[in-house]
């Protein structure tokens, strides 16, 4: 897809999105197919997206049999498989790290190149190694790659120094498999984690706990042939009810179990935005009394890290000032200095923004650093009256489905560029 948007913004947005499958919930699922043995894995709600085709890519370099139409996704699973992945790949996306676990686990042995994705701050691999090599994993970090070796994993009580969500995957999916019963304690609480739990346990594993900080995983010899569902995409679907917010219009979000989005519409409620539920649809109306609040970036059930950009993107052109608090990530405020560009007044401190609303946001050509800063720089360009253009758009095509045509759908004038 082309990497650049031509937006002619100043219309409000109006009407409904369906919400796709989450990104972060079938990355970890799909990744948990590598526990199988001559088994498949059947998934339903799969995202049509960049980084779930280079998962796909790498799980047929291990040996999979993987067909994907429609998000509908089949993952053939043979006896044997590879253990080696290729940095290419890797390299591609962050999440090809939650391949770790499974294939310690099920082949005893993983090499994995340090993988790539969005550049935000330090996120090592070190809760995902510590936890493995408590299970008795022999790790080496040599030429930039991590080498794991186990003979059987074993059963232990982890605790995390923070409740990380790719090691409570890895850590999780790795149990499944191993001699005894594994806790893993400050464990992420994210639906993410309940999703790849609830697959686990269609496919045979004894899980316990997910949704808390304690859960207990029981190994099991072998897993099952299974057919899952990926949750709804809590992000995306927030998203585009902050373009209904940014845009002064109405935008209904359907398909989405509201507590999944609790955290962001409370905070919507709170800056004076009309939210209204029916059953799994969610509609937000922009209202006059739009003013700043504040908001610090917490571990799930907290405000998401990976809506502060769009979230500050709204706040911009709330009456007052709002406080912006990133707690999660070291890195993730380098967006500011593009917002600014688009007539926004905001002020860092470390790792805090202090954002001053102003009356209208200026159109200007942007760049777009990661994925969700990217989301914030369209919604932006959509609200400034004028014409606007937001590059390097292929990190929001690694977690939008169809965006051009759902932002086409509510009204928006925009136009793919090369």
């Amino acid at each position: 897809m082309q990497d650049k948007m031509l937006i002619r913004g100043g219309k409000p947005l109006n009407g409904t999105v369906d919400v796709q499958g989450a990104k972060n919930a079938a990355l970890p699922v799909m990744a948990a197919s590598i526990l199988l043995k001559g088994q498949t894995l059947t998934l339903e709600k799969v995202p049509d997206l960049y980084d779930i085709n280079t998962m796909c890519d790498l799980l047929r370099h291990l040996g999979a049999e993987v067909t994907f139409n429609n998000n509908f996704m089949t993952i053939a699973v043979p006896e044997e498989l590879k253990s080696e992945t290729p940095a290419d790949l890797v390299r591609k996306m962050r999440a090809s790290s939650l391949v770790l676990g499974p294939l310690v686990a099920r082949c005893g042995r993983a090499v994995l190149p340090l993988p790539g994705g969005c550049v935000l701050g330090s996120r090592p691999l070190d809760f995902h190694l510590k936890g493995l090599a408590k299970m008795g994993a022999e790790i080496d970090l040599n030429h930039g790659s991590v080498y794991a070796t186990s003979g059987c994993l074993k059963g232990v009580t982890i605790t995390l120094d923070f409740p990380s969500v790719g090691a409570t995957e890895n850590l999780m999916m790795a149990a499944t498999l191993a001699d005894g019963v594994t806790y893993i304690e400050n464990a992420a609480r994210e639906p993410e984690i309940e999703n790849l739990a609830s697959v686990l346990r269609l496919m045979g594993s004894q899980i316990k706990g997910d949704g808390t900080s304690v859960i207990k995983i029981t190994g099991q010899q072998t897993l099952h042939s299974a057919l899952g569902e990926i949750i709804p995409d809590r992000i995306e679907a927030a998203t585009y009810l902050t373009a209904g917010i940014i845009t002064k219009g109405a935008v209904t979000v359907r398909g989405i179990a509201p507590s999944l989005v609790e955290s962001i519409l409370d905070k919507f409620e709170e800056a004076g935005i009309s939210v209204d539920i029916f059953d799994k649809e969610i509609t937000v109306k922009y209202e006059d009394s739009f003013k700043g609040i504040t908001v610090k970036t917490l571990p799930y059930p907290g405000f998401p890290t990976d809506m502060q950009p769009q979230m500050m993107a709204a706040l911009c052109i709330a009456s007052g000032t709002s406080v912006i608090h990133e707690s999660v990530f070291d890195s993730r405020l380098h967006h500011i200095n593009e917002f600014k560009k688009m007539g926004a007044k905001i002020e860092v401190q470390d790792n805090v923004a202090i954002v001053t609303g102003v009356t209208k946001l200026l159109a200007s050509t942007v760049e777009s650093s990661n994925l969700r800063a990217g989301a914030a720089l369209i919604l932006m360009g959509l609200a400034a009256e004028g014409d606007s253009m937001v590059c390097d758009l292929q990190h929001v095509w690694r977690g939008y489905e169809n965006m051009p045509e759902k932002l086409r759908a509510l009204g928006a004038d925009i136009e793919l560029v090369d």
